[in-house]
């Protein structure tokens, strides 16, 4: 009866939920938070409302003015009419993502309800995990992947050799090959790899590579250059086997459209940060009819990672989650601190469900002005 009516709100705008009086929206602010060796920024949205519920989202960066109008425009408005008031912020896309999971946060809260059963899930029952690996030489590579398996993590993210100019020809070919033959040599048969070339490739570097690395089965070759020219993409994608994925640094669910049409893309790639959880799900069910797995990109904090759980457990197409791993000591306390010990748990590359209401995790308030910049 609780997840009907949760259901209605969201779909109906006139509608309410029972006990809903007091869940108008009292309070918006934000903590822009770094980590201490990592240097990895992220802002923590935080809604108030008047009864005292509580939400939270995640994003990269607020500014003062975005903050003043998320006030201006979300002030006094019902927290669980989501969908209204996501729109609302429909102008600044990466405040309008954070401020979506926090809104589903309350309305978890408020349903004592997971968010991923608000979302129509679940899908499955532990989420496939993925982490970047820090680095700058092959030894400091092997060194994080090293660590982040004994952390529980079987597939990783391979940064592409920095090109020092454009079409470098085989000798970049090669040395990048030879960073992951290391790494697959280390890592064995049950470590997965993606290599990320930040979209920072010229086209002919990025077909080369991908044609290249075909016999290491790579999950994907991730953004291997910018997206500006569908001819190029399909030269890339139909001249090798490897995957190719594609959309860190798209919003819109349309724009994605003509990727899928050209059948240029295997795996979607949006940004927690960017989009949020209800515009992710729009971008996945076009994905959907085409054959195409979803992998949503996180690169921020513990509440943009547990958004990130349940995200992939209301998705059919869902293929794997990126989640940043704290490497060392101080970015791990500062980490559990802001769940209040309560960091994912991660084990045989798979990350358990939250089972609590909301995002179910435990924000701590002291934690957020401590590490405030």
């Amino acid at each position: 009866m609780r997840l009907a009516a949760a259901v209605q709100a969201q779909t109906a705008t006139s509608s309410s939920l029972p006990g809903a009086d007091g869940l108008e929206i009292s309070d918006v602010s934000a903590h822009r938070l770094r980590e201490p060796d990592s240097h990895r920024q992220y802002t923590v949205i935080r809604l108030r409302t008047r009864n005292g519920t509580v939400g939270y989202g995640e994003t990269s960066f607020v500014s003062a003015d975005d903050l003043a109008q998320a006030r201006q425009r979300l002030l006094g408005q019902r927290a669980t009419a989501c969908e209204p008031v996501r729109q609302r912020l429909a102008s600044v896309p990466h405040l309008e993502a954070a401020i979506n999971v926090a809104l589903l946060d309350i309305l978890g809260k408020h349903t004592r309800t997971p968010v991923y059963q608000i979302l129509g899930g679940p899908t499955r029952g532990k989420v496939r995990v993925m982490t970047p690996l820090p680095g700058d030489s092959d030894e400091a590579l092997l060194d994080s992947m090293r660590r982040a398996k004994e952390a529980g993590f079987l597939a990783g993210l391979v940064p592409v050799l920095p090109p020092a100019a454009s079409n470098q020809g085989q000798a970049y070919v090669r040395s990048v090959r030879k960073r992951l033959e290391k790494l697959r040599e280390a890592g064995g048969e049950n470590f997965d790899f993606v290599l990320d070339g930040t979209g920072s490739l010229s086209p002919g570097d990025a077909s080369s590579l991908a044609a290249a690395l075909e016999r290491f089965h790579l999950l994907w070759f991730d953004e291997p250059c910018r997206v500006l020219n569908l001819s190029t993409l399909r030269r890339i994608s139909s001249e090798s086997v490897t995957p190719i994925g594609l959309g860190r640094r798209v919003h819109r669910a349309a724009d994605f459209q003509d990727l899928l049409r050209e059948e240029v893309i295997d795996v979607l790639r949006p940004s927690l940060a960017l989009n949020g959880l209800v515009q992710i799900r729009k971008m996945a069910a076009l994905a959907e009819a085409y054959y195409v797995a979803v992998a949503p990109h996180h690169d921020g904090g513990p509440i943009g990672a547990a958004a990130g759980l349940h995200l992939a457990a209301s998705l059919p197409n869902f293929f794997i989650q990126q989640v940043p791993w704290a490497g060392t000591e101080a970015d791990r306390t500062m980490r559990a601190e802001l769940l209040d010990g309560g960091q994912m748990k991660i084990a045989d590359g798979f990350a358990a469900l939250p089972t609590g209401s909301g995002l179910g995790v435990t924000v701590n308030e002291r934690a957020l002005e401590k590490f405030k910049e």
